[in-house]
């Protein structure tokens, strides 16, 4: 758990896949993992990072005139030389078309929370409420549990979504007690894998999830279809297995999208060797038969 005030990436409004309803979503910046497939690449780091959108820049190079570590890249597709970059921020703040932006911004509590009750209406209306995700919440457990207290509060329905690598204790105690639903994602079955691919072994993630089922806490596992790593046959069916050993009736499986990877060359990283085009219906299918035992749920 981390201490200090949370980094916010964005707030999404109107969504409807974060949650039954319509719902408001909260992304924390920090994560214990990393994903080689992550979707959200600029909600790993908990600090402040600096985003370079080439298809905003005019041209003008203010940037350039203010930056102190002289980090600017004239005719550059990334514009910004990490190795000097400070993440100042000072190239963001004058930026007129928003190509450099600052990635994460501090919310006081009360801020925040007026800011998701604006939408109160539709959560009524729709049967939503607001969803943290990230990143991962866990890592701010006493910000985000007040948070969902307050929102628990003002009768809103509240949501996680969380990798499962957390200190159960914390967890339990400054989270759990103001969560109607845990979105709970199963990634790799084997240990070694687990390592491997997202940078953690997965005991951790495993026994928090066995622990919370005794928890009066509606839980839905999550598994992302990954070509090449979740989505292999002994995989599916490692996870299939341990859920039905466990008593659930129902998950989720969520299929590969490459909307994500474009978000790797704003951040100046490396692209991941993942496919470029979305999820075949047939890839799915063969994914959706393994676990013909479950209601799979979607949002």
């Amino acid at each position: 758990m981390v201490d200090s005030l949370p980094l916010i990436v964005d707030i999404k409004t109107g969504s409807t896949e974060d949650g039954p309803g319509i719902r408001s979503t909260v992304f924390f910046k920090g994560c214990p993992l990393q994903c080689t497939w992550c979707q959200n690449p600029e909600a790993v780091d908990p600090q402040v990072e600096i985003g370079f959108y080439p298809q905003c820049c005019i041209g003008c190079f203010d940037c350039e005139k203010v930056c102190p570590e002289k980090a600017i890249l004239r005719g550059e597709h990334q514009r910004i030389d990490r190795s000097r970059c400070t993440r100042c921020g000072k190239c963001a703040d004058v930026c007129p078309g928003k190509a450099i932006r600052r990635i994460g911004k501090y919310y006081e509590m009360d801020e925040l929370l007026e800011t998701l009750l604006r939408d109160r209406v539709f959560y009524e209306v729709s049967g939503g409420g607001v969803t943290l995700s990230g990143g991962e919440p866990t890592l701010w457990s006493q910000y985000a549990g007040d948070l969902l207290r307050r929102l628990k509060q003002e009768g809103i329905h509240t949501t996680l979504q969380t990798c499962g690598y957390f200190d159960y204790y914390a967890f339990t105690e400054e989270m759990l007690p103001w969560l109607d639903l845990i979105m709970y994602d199963l990634k790799l079955i084997n240990a070694e894998d687990h390592l491997r691919w997202t940078g953690q072994d997965n005991e951790r993630i495993l026994q928090n999830f066995t622990r919370l089922l005794d928890r009066p806490v509606e839980m839905i596992p999550r598994i992302p279809l990954i070509p090449g790593f979740t989505a292999s046959e002994d995989n599916l069916k490692g996870l299939s297995s341990f859920l039905k050993d466990n008593g659930i009736r129902r998950c989720s499986l969520l299929p590969y999208n490459p909307l994500g990877l474009s978000k790797w060359e704003n951040l100046g990283k490396n692209r991941p060797a993942l496919p470029l085009t979305w999820m075949e219906k047939s890839q799915q299918e063969t994914c959706h038969r393994i676990y013909d035992w479950a209601e799979l749920v979607s949002f």
